[in-house]
């Protein structure tokens, strides 16, 4: 084969793959930070600085990242895979000993132009390694109890380091991230009624011993469990978060305020608004079909994606896919849920919409990886 003809077939090679992206799913991704802009852009004032700017320059970052890693073959990401899972290891284990500290927690590496928090990282890192575990063993061995301890281990070591931060919602994350793809991978379901009956009887443990000589918890602990429950009772202290998250909900009624017209957020009653609470900004300002619309963009995102998932060949797509899609799945669950009082507050940012570098970019580059395994895939039966 001449130069010329090797250079025709290699343009035509990259011009096939980006065809056959899941253009739709790409798609969506810019409608919902399109949104992320517009918040940011709001609650700054209409201004386009400090936060809106910055998201635009690490989007468009994080957009050219995706399209490198989508034409990259799958099989690359899954040789790779247990060396981003050590080099996730190292940033933690950096921050351990270097890492900013911000609001009493030890998270960030100073990069100069962006705080990189690792624990990202550290979250696709792990479906990485535990999709390539997965398709390196044999079928019959997924749920003899070595093969299940490996996986288990590999998702604790992460799940302490980020609980050393401390960072209980990204531990959190991380656990049931783990469970998920030992789950897809097909690990017979008993292990996980044990797990989910340990964690029952562990409850039931902690709220009995209230009081008593065995008390499980520090008292402070238990005061923060009952402003969750009860936020009014500090409505100043522990509960100001999410009381004033339910006051601008509320005030958003159907339709919302208008635009750059919310109450809570023009006089700055609503804390980190422009990061874990956004979406009460969206939803004062859009109401109730606002955030229906964001919600509606979220579900189609899982949607595409595990129907990608389905239409995979290799065990390694698969559960790469299923596993990502549950990570981001767990991001949006988890802050919408935080903001309407349903779940702790445990500092989870909304994917594409909050402000953020670290997290703007690993999810980019996630849809990288499932781009890749979606143009890679065989084609023969579509």
């Amino acid at each position: 084969m001449s130069y010329l003809e090797y250079r025709v077939q290699s343009v035509s090679t990259g011009w096939r793959k980006i065809l056959n992206l899941h253009w739709p799913l790409i798609l969506v991704l810019m409608a919902i930070s399109g949104i992320g802009f517009l918040m940011l852009f709001s609650v700054a004032g209409g201004s386009f600085t400090p936060w809106a700017q910055t998201q635009m320059e690490r989007f468009a970052l994080g957009i050219v990242l995706m399209f490198i890693i989508a034409m990259v073959p799958i099989w690359f990401w899954r040789n790779m895979s247990v060396l981003a899972f050590l080099f996730s290891l190292a940033l933690l284990l950096f921050v351990e000993f270097y890492g900013d500290t911000r609001m009493g927690a030890q998270r960030w590496i100073d990069l100069g132009f962006m705080r990189l928090q690792p624990s990202e990282v550290a979250k696709i890192a792990l479906v990485m390694v535990l999709a390539s575990f997965y398709d390196a063993i044999p079928v019959r061995n997924i749920s003899r109890p070595f093969w299940v301890a490996v996986p288990v281990v590999i998702t604790l070591i992460p799940t302490f380091m980020v609980l050393r931060q401390p960072d209980l919602g990204t531990a959190l994350l991380l656990l049931i991230t783990g469970g998920t793809v030992m789950f897809a991978a097909g690990v017979h379901w008993a292990y996980f009624a044990s797990v989910i009956a340990a964690g029952a009887g562990t409850v039931f443990a902690v709220f009995q011993s209230r009081g008593e000589s065995w008390q499980l918890l520090q008292n402070y602990q238990y005061r923060r469990i009952d402003t969750f429950l009860d936020p009014a009772s500090d409505p100043l202290g522990a509960g100001y978060h999410i009381t004033q998250s339910k006051i601008a909900l509320g005030s958003g009624g159907w339709t919302g305020r208008g635009f750059m017209q919310g109450t809570q957020t023009r006089l700055n009653f609503l804390p980190e608004k422009h990061t874990d609470f956004i979406f009460t900004t969206l939803a004062e300002e859009f109401g109730f079909l606002g955030g229906s619309a964001l919600l509606l963009l979220y579900v189609l995102v899982i949607v595409f994606s595990l129907f990608a998932a389905m239409r995979m060949k290799d065990r390694y797509s698969s559960l790469l896919v299923i596993g990502i899609s549950m990570t981001f799945f767990l991001f949006f669950a988890i802050n919408m849920s935080m903001v309407m009082g349903m779940a702790p507050v445990v500092g989870v940012p909304l994917p594409l919409v909050s402000y953020g570098g670290s997290a703007m970019l690993v999810i980019l580059s996630a849809f990288g990886l499932i781009q890749s395994a979606h143009v890679h895939r065989p084609r023969g039966n579509p």
